[in-house]
Order: C-alpha cells, then structure tokens, then sequence
C-alpha cells in the first residue's frame, strides 16, 4: 500500500490548521487505506522563499533545504493539502512549497481539507486546483470543507467533528486510494530523474 502525506499549509502564530491536521490525521491513519501517514508541517520544514536558480523540472537544487524537500515529497504517494484561505486565495506559503518541486509531484492524487468561515475555504481550493493541474497532480472531488471552523475547536481535545466532516474524510479517503492506484504506474519512471546536484 501506499504512503499519504497531509501538509499543514498554514504557518501563522496562532494558526488552527495543525489541530485540523491532527484530527485529519487520526481519521487518515483509522481509515488504513495508507501503510504509511505522515503530517508534514510547513511550519516545521521552513523553506525559504523560492531560492534555486534552477527550474524545478530539471531535479538541479543548489541548497540542501531543496534537497531535503524533494526526498520527502517524492517519497510521499498521494497528498492531503489542510489549508486556509486568505483573502479569496490560497496561502503564500503552501505556494512557495509546492514551486520549489516539479517532478516529484507528477501523476499524483491530492485531496484538500479546507477551513475557514461561512465560504469554508472552498475558494482558496479552486485556486490551487490550478496550480497543481499543472504540476500533473489529480485532484479529488471528494473533499473536507470546514466552516466557522472555530465552532469545531477545543482547546483540550483539538478539532470535535460533526457526522458530516467524519463522513467527508471517509469518502476523500476512499477516493485518494482508487485514484493512487490508478496513477501508480504512471510514475516509475520518475524515480530515476535527478534529484540534485
């Protein structure tokens, strides 16, 4: 089975993002359709904005922060982006990240847990389908849209879903395999493309 990696995309004091990620987490590891899960914060990683003098598509990274990036994403299967929305959009940071790669995200499914107020953070994901479209990742209808995520907060036990959330990451879960499965031959190849100087 296949490795999920669900990337905290909001790196603000203060942010809620991580405990949506760790409830998401907790649903994405009980759901055992992944071997492997990871939670990775971009907070944690802390990439600097975009320093490579390279494009991405050639794997060529100068700086170590790069190479470190690239072995991680490229180890990772299928994604879950945990996302706010700013100002209509997606944030910088989530941006920046998924930039300095290019091969490593070829030919795999993402899914998105958005939060936010009454729009849930639903345009910020129509945004990103986009970006990451073009990066030949897939993107999942299924997915988990959060609204006045505040409501779902506390402060002991992190993230208290409702029945709907517990049943959109169920079907966001269900799909991210299918559609891993179907993309995985589609990226042997990409194994043996440069990953640094």
């Amino acid at each position: 089975m296949a490795k999920l990696g669900i990337i905290v995309a909001s790196t603000r004091p203060g942010r809620v993002g991580l405990p949506v990620a760790q409830w998401f987490e907790g649903e994405a590891r009980a759901h055992a359709g992944f071997a492997e899960v990871e939670l990775i914060d971009l907070a944690e990683v802390a990439l600097p904005f975009m320093n490579e003098p390279n494009h991405p598509r050639f794997g060529n990274y100068t700086h170590q922060h790069t190479r470190d990036w690239s072995a991680l994403v490229g180890a990772v299967d299928a994604f879950v982006f945990v996302m706010p929305e700013y100002n209509y959009g997606y944030n910088a940071e989530l941006k920046n990240a998924i930039d300095y790669l290019h091969n490593e995200w070829k030919y795999k499914p993402v899914g998105f847990v958005s939060y936010g107020g009454v729009s849930a953070g639903t345009r910020a994901v129509q945004m990103i389908k986009q970006v990451v479209t073009t990066l030949k990742m897939t993107p999942v209808f299924e997915a988990v849209s959060i609204p006045f995520v505040h409501q779902f907060l506390d402060e002991e036990e992190g993230l208290v879903p409702n029945e709907v959330l517990t049943a959109a990451a169920k079907s966001m879960l269900d799909e991210l395999v299918r559609v891993e499965e179907a993309l995985r031959p589609l990226r042997p190849a990409l194994a043996e493309s440069p990953k640094g100087a």
